[in-house]
């Protein structure tokens, strides 16, 4: 498993019981930068999605196609359009906001090398990315889930998110109410070969 948008992905289609061929494309595997894979994802970036002739790229995209194509027997794509707004909102905001303030720490303790590491890189990572899962915390203390009683879309992403930064090689505060979500997503069996991963 490699990165935190594959693992978004992997997980929905676990979810939804879709049978899929994975192609590890990224990182040392360098198919992203190959001329057949730009055609498909001219950012060369991971993951890309193939279903039939569609050719679909952004993980969160692709999440809220497979479950609105996919989930219709499930609670993973709302039917009202309230609470598919509401989840969509969080799925956005996991991408601008709380990735953008924890990825640094997360290159920095996971894919730079030691020597080259940059402690004020780190601090600054957990400045901004803490008072988010505080947030998260906070909401999570009124609902079981993100979007209210059931799991939904908006619940996969960010479950990602918290398996990233609680992995890495620092301590974080409590988050009762973070962590008793999160326990209840790792206990999924889709969530299986995702959040019981280790970072790369």
């Amino acid at each position: 498993m490699s990165s935190i948008n594959v693992r978004k992905v992997v997980w929905t289609l676990q979810h939804l019981e879709q049978p899929f061929v994975r192609t590890d494309a990224g990182m040392a595997f360098g198919v992203v930068h190959t001329p057949a894979y730009r055609g498909l994802n001219p950012n060369a970036l991971v993951p890309t999605l193939q279903d039939g002739e569609l050719v679909l790229w952004e993980s969160n995209a692709i999440v809220r196609y497979l479950c609105a194509r996919y989930g219709a027997h499930t609670s993973l794509y709302p039917t009202d359009l309230a609470q598919r707004a509401d989840a969509d909102r969080w799925m956005d905001w996991q991408q601008t906001t709380l990735n953008r303030a924890s990825g640094p720490a997360f290159v920095q303790w996971v894919r730079t090398p030691e020597a080259q590491r940059q402690p004020a890189v780190i601090a600054k990572s957990v400045a901004d990315t803490e008072p988010l899962f505080t947030l998260l915390d906070a909401h999570l203390a009124q609902r079981p889930f993100m979007a209210g009683e059931h799991l939904t879309m908006a619940d996969i992403p960010l479950a990602c998110e918290v398996h990233r930064w609680v992995n890495l090689p620092q301590p974080h505060p409590e988050w009762p109410h973070l962590m008793r979500w999160y326990a209840k997503l790792l206990a999924l069996p889709a969530s299986r070969g995702v959040l019981d991963q280790p970072l790369v």
